[in-house]
């Protein structure tokens, strides 16, 4: 069994509360906002290259045009 805890917040109208970490939401949510811009990438989410190589290059690239945006 994995020891994941829940980061997101309950909702407001929730009964009983349960406690959140807003600074690891706060990174968590960073990771999946940088993962759904790497998806706009047609070839990255959709792997058309065949080798690792290339890529991984691929990868760097929309890495380095995220970074730079």
């Amino acid at each position: 069994m994995r020891a994941i805890k829940p980061v997101i917040p309950p909702k407001a109208n929730r009964k009983i509360k349960r406690d959140c970490n807003f600074a690891l939401y706060r990174e968590r949510n960073l990771v999946e906002r940088f993962f759904n811009t790497i998806k706009h990438f047609r070839g990255i989410a959709t792997r058309y290259e065949k080798t690792a190589r290339n890529y991984l290059a691929g990868l760097h690239l929309v890495c380095a045009l995220a970074w730079i945006k």
